[in-house]
């Protein structure tokens, strides 16, 4: 049986002046978890959430918060955001120096680990630590920017992290999500690569009918792509 699909939304396009307000919404527009993207200035160029601004929201919706961090520390910076809320956090290959040590420090912490991929980085770096996490990230955009194309070109790279996952006996624990342009004209592409948590940020904010047409939208496409 395939991975039940969900729908992530990003809150990079949200108003960040109402963010608690924001979150209530995606909640009651049925999406399964919130995204927290976190960048440092750093390993991406923007600047956005810090552990307090996801704290403040936490109160407001119900549904899980996962963190992706793009950052350079993730060691350094992981406790806050468990403490702020989140229950999985999501590190890069290419920021880890000690990979395993890195996911290992994160499930100490009381969350979920999980690891995420640049487009040039290959499947074959995550295939000796797939048994630590609960979910695996394939960048369909290069990190660091909201709106950007999706890149069709990574979707042999999802049906391969697929593969790998089911060879290596993990297809009922391990989630496979997909970031970066994920709309109504890609996200059925992705799922059929064989994704199942589709994160998607300015297809949802800019939906004439408003963000529970959006979400249902999306998982309808996504659902229909692996029927």
């Amino acid at each position: 049986m395939p991975r039940p699909i969900q729908i992530a939304p990003s809150v990079l396009p949200a108003d960040f002046a109402r963010l608690g307000d924001e979150v209530a919404a995606l909640e009651a527009a049925g999406v399964d978890l919130i995204q927290w993207d976190v960048m440092d200035g750093q390993f991406v160029p923007n600047l956005t959430f810090g552990p307090d601004v996801i704290a403040a929201a936490r109160e407001h919706c119900s549904v899980p918060f996962e963190a992706h961090l793009m950052v350079l520390t993730p060691d350094v910076m992981a406790q806050q955001y468990v403490d702020a809320g989140c229950s999985r956090l999501i590190v890069h290959v290419e920021a880890c120096t000690h990979l395993h040590r890195t996911l290992a420090n994160i499930a100490s912490m009381g969350a979920t680990a999980a690891v995420a991929l640049n487009p040039a980085t290959p499947a074959s770096a995550v295939a000796h630590v797939l048994d630590l996490v609960d979910l695996v990230l394939v960048m369909t955009v290069n990190p660091g920017f909201g709106g950007q194309a999706y890149i069709a070109s990574m979707e042999p790279k999802i049906a391969e992290l697929r593969s790998m996952i089911e060879t290596a006996g993990l297809a009922d624990a391990v989630d496979l999500e997909v970031d970066g342009g994920i709309g109504p004209s890609t996200i059925g592409g992705a799922a059929a690569a064989g994704a199942n948590v589709l994160v998607a940020g300015s297809a949802l904010y800019r939906d004439p009918d408003g963000l529970e047409h959006a979400v249902a939208q999306l998982r309808t496409l996504a659902e229909s792509a692996v029927a």
